[in-house]
């Protein structure tokens, strides 16, 4: 009966060790059966390319077997730092998320820090100066694509002398594509001082405000000769307020947009936007690895680029077959 009972206390003592075991992250708050847990906060359903991207990450964490728990922050940053204060007090294994805004980061992911819950950023970046904060940052090069848009236009005008006025629909105030991708356009069309942006206004990337920013510019400038939109859901509301006024997308209004999510790029294919920079949504697969990497204390890059290209008309018409976002 001692043997017994001795048996039993080594076995309960052995079993709490073996539970205070961890895997080198702070998150032992698991699912139970020893799958990985994802804290993942989404910026919201502002776009086709959004619901592109909580798809690709969702259905991603289900292939990979990693317990997903998914907060939608409805575009607000309040939203998402309560969002990872309660992945911290749930003890989650890994914190993933999309920044609202660049700014104001700090002190939440302080407490992931302190909390040894690795954090990565996906698809938009922070403008935090401890790099320590986060272990990896994935997701597109904004201001390349920034480029890649002004350098289109750039050689499409490279034979004229005359003025040509330029309307700019930014993305979310403060928010890593909105900064970066006007930054890029600004910095290739500098060049020729004949590239006029004669206004420029956020449109939160959703095709309602894309409309209604587009009305207004319309009644205030006479003379538009390009509409340069951050991404494909506002050109698309565009689109709707030139043909309200009468004028023919694509053609007395040129359209650069940034995404080539379907929408977008049938209307690509139609003629009604001439040039779209890809931004793919589909990071889930990437982001899944990476989870994996970081919770097991390997070593990820500080910065993981997506691969992306341009498509023309032409192009958008070959592609749209196989789309898969």
């Amino acid at each position: 009966m001692l043997k017994r009972f001795s048996a039993l206390v080594l076995a309960g003592v052995t079993a709490f060790a073996m539970a205070g075991c961890g895997s080198g992250s702070g998150g032992s708050g698991g699912s139970g059966d020893g799958k990985i847990v994802m804290g993942f906060s989404q910026v919201g359903a502002e776009s086709g390319w959004r619901t592109a991207n909580t798809k690709s990450v969702q259905e991603s964490a289900k292939a990979a077997g990693i317990d997903l728990k998914f907060s939608d922050a409805q575009q607000k940053q309040e939203n998402q730092i309560k969002a990872i204060r309660s992945y911290i007090q749930q003890k989650v294994d890994v914190i993933a998320f999309s920044p609202v805004v660049e700014s104001g980061w700090d002190t939440v992911l302080q407490e992931a820090k302190s909390a040894k819950i690795p954090v990565i950023l996906t698809d938009r970046a922070v403008d935090s100066k401890d790099t320590s904060l986060y272990r990896t940052f994935l997701g597109s090069d904004f201001i390349e694509e920034g480029k890649k848009a002004g350098q289109w236009l750039v050689d499409q005008y490279k034979d004229s002398k005359d003025p040509v006025n330029i309307v700019q629909l930014e993305g979310t105030t403060g928010s890593a594509p909105a900064n970066d991708r006007k930054t890029g356009f600004q910095q290739v069309i500098s060049a020729d001082p004949k590239f006029k942006i004669i206004a420029s206004q956020s449109g939160n990337f959703t095709r309602a405000e894309g409309k209604q920013v587009m009305e207004a510019f319309l009644k205030s400038n006479p003379k538009i000769d390009v509409l340069y939109s951050h991404n494909d859901d506002m050109a698309l509301g565009a689109i709707e307020a030139i043909e309200g006024a009468g004028k023919v997308p694509g053609k007395d209004i040129k359209i650069i947009s940034v995404d080539a999510v379907h929408d977008g790029m049938q209307a690509l294919a139609d003629g009604k936007i001439n040039y779209i920079v890809e931004c793919s949504p589909l990071l889930g697969p990437q982001l899944m690895d990476l989870a994996k990497k970081v919770v097991k204390g390997e070593q990820v890059p500080a910065r993981v680029v997506t691969q992306e290209t341009t498509f023309t008309q032409d192009q958008a018409k070959q592609a749209l077959p196989s789309r898969k976002y």
